[in-house]
């Protein structure tokens, strides 16, 4: 199990999802919406108990300032509260994967995933959740935070 919390975890790890349902920002600063594409995440079989979790994760600069990612946070649950993991990454992690952390203002950035994992036992699906959590801070050093849900099913 402590294997397959840690796949999922990694697999969401960028995952935010459809809306956005904690945001944290000041007028006149900063602030980034996120949002997950497909929300749920449909687990696609491709052998066994291999599975490929296509998804793109959205952020969004909405407060008209730039603002540059701190790190991505992601809390795996199975049954909407029993943790079965959490990941973070920060900045320098982030562009090591190949993405951009800084946005302009008012503009957003798209980071297309299908992560294969295997799943030993697909019950799972029936109760695997994740909580995004991503920082940012604008150009006057303003921190900024968006906090979404996401699921996954077969």
């Amino acid at each position: 199990m402590r294997k397959l919390a840690l796949s999922l975890t990694l697999l969401l790890a960028f995952a935010g999802c459809g809306g956005s349902t904690g945001v944290s920002s000041m007028p006149g600063h900063g602030a980034i919406a996120i949002e997950v594409i497909p929300n749920p995440i449909v687990a696609i079989n491709t052998s066994g108990d291999t599975y490929d979790l296509p998804f793109v994760v959205v952020i969004r600069e909405t407060g008209g300032r730039p603002v540059t990612v701190q790190h991505v946070t992601a809390t795996v649950f199975l049954g909407g509260g029993f943790q079965l993991g959490r990941e973070a990454w920060d900045a320098n992690q982030i562009r090591a994967l190949g993405y951009n952390t800084t946005l302009a203002p008012n503009s957003e950035t798209r980071y297309k995933f299908s992560p294969r994992k295997a799943v030993p036992d697909d019950r799972v699906f029936g109760g695997l959740s994740a909580e995004l959590e991503v920082v940012a801070i604008d150009d006057t050093g303003m921190e900024t935070s968006a906090r979404t849900k996401v699921t996954v099913r077969k």
